[in-house]
């Protein structure tokens, strides 16, 4: 077991890796609609926000050599489940290129300042 943070992306504030590469899998930490330079939030709908987001699990997959389509699980944390579920989801769909999807369980949570946040694993 060989346990690799993905190089090349930007260092975290808090305790934590962004991502880890382990015995062919790459795990994400939490990832929310932050500007990567600024760090200030992108967007005020979930639609815009949910973009943003997806566009950060990108660039941390596209570090680790990978793309949605090695996607396997996704977990999704809605500031208001009720409300965004179907603004997410049309976003969400946006970036996968057919089915079948990534496996995703979608809760709503205390997000404070943010609409979405979500983390996934991928099988290399």
């Amino acid at each position: 077991m060989i346990k690799t943070e993905v190089s090349g992306l930007p260092r975290p504030r808090r305790a934590f890796s962004q991502a880890v590469l382990i015995d062919g899998f790459l795990y994400t930490a939490g990832i929310g609609p932050f500007d990567p330079e600024t760090r200030q939030i992108c967007g005020l709908t979930i639609e815009e926000q949910t973009h943003q987001t997806m566009i950060n699990l990108s660039q941390v997959l596209e570090h680790a050599g990978l793309t949605f389509d090695h996607a396997i699980k996704v977990t999704v944390h809605l500031q208001n489940l009720a409300r965004d579920f179907d603004g997410f989801d049309q976003t969400y769909r946006s970036f996968f290129s057919s089915p079948p999807y990534p496996v995703r369980t979608t809760v709503g949570s205390h997000l404070r300042a943010i609409l979405v946040e979500m983390d996934l694993v991928a099988h290399i």
